[in-house]
């Protein structure tokens, strides 16, 4: 299977946030975000249920993955296509990273800027939260890559990253049947060298996610996000 040829936007209409609608013009600006991106095969309305158990005050908006995952997947959808498994080609991860930067756009546009933003997924969603750290780095606080990996290659926030080494968080078990070994082998060498990286283990979880680990996940953001010390002026 090979990568779409044409890049697919974020559906507006499918994103679950954590509070309703018609609280989001005044929420928006004065809570932190955390965006939430699921795993292949999966859908909006999976990690939303962790909302409830992130840092009281923070506003989380789960978002749709554009591409429909291919059979055998039924209603589910991914942020790439998998070719090499744990290593998808780098240009659609900066496709799906542009395609949720713009509907952060969309989102800022209607209704304000968040004080801080943080990005938080599964497997692929955790490929995606690392990547759009590295796409923007000036947009986000933090990063929780949830048994996930990184991406091979260079992208444009890799030296920002280097410089500046923004707080991540990556938790997994070792005994992970679906991530690759060279998927984790990349990943520990490079986040170290671009994040002040919090790593956990997380024995018995599989490809899965434990009440620990997301507690973990809370103190990690609740530093991240409500932290006194400004966000640098977007370039």
């Amino acid at each position: 299977m090979t990568d779409s040829p044409r890049r697919a936007p974020i559906d507006d209409a499918v994103v679950v946030w954590s509070v309703p609608a018609e609280e989001l013009a005044e929420r928006i600006p004065t809570s932190p975000l955390v965006i939430i991106m699921h795993g292949y095969g999966s859908h909006e309305n999976d990690l939303i249920s962790l909302a409830p158990l992130l840092p009281e005050g923070i506003v989380a908006a789960s978002l749709r993955a554009p591409l429909v995952a291919p059979h055998p997947v039924v209603d589910g959808f991914a942020w790439f296509t998998i070719g090499e498994p744990g290593n998808p080609r780098i240009a659609a991860g900066d496709d799906a990273a542009t395609s949720v930067l713009e509907w952060l756009d969309r989102v800022e546009a209607a209704y304000g800027t968040p004080p801080s933003i943080a990005t938080l997924g599964f497997s692929q969603g955790g490929a995606m939260a690392v990547h759009l750290l590295r796409s923007a780095p000036e947009r986000f606080a933090a990063a929780v890559n949830l048994s996930g990996f990184t991406l091979t290659g260079q992208v444009r926030g890799d030296r920002v990253m280097a410089e500046r080494r923004p707080p991540v968080s990556w938790g997994r078990d070792v005994a992970d049947p679906v991530i690759s070994a060279d998927a984790v082998a990349r990943t520990t060498d490079w986040l170290p060298d671009h994040s002040t990286l919090t790593a956990n283990l997380y024995p018995g979880i599989l490809h899965g996610v434990s009440q620990e680990e997301i507690t973990d996940v809370s103190e990690f953001l609740q530093d991240a996000l409500f932290s006194n010390a400004p966000l640098e002026p977007r370039a």
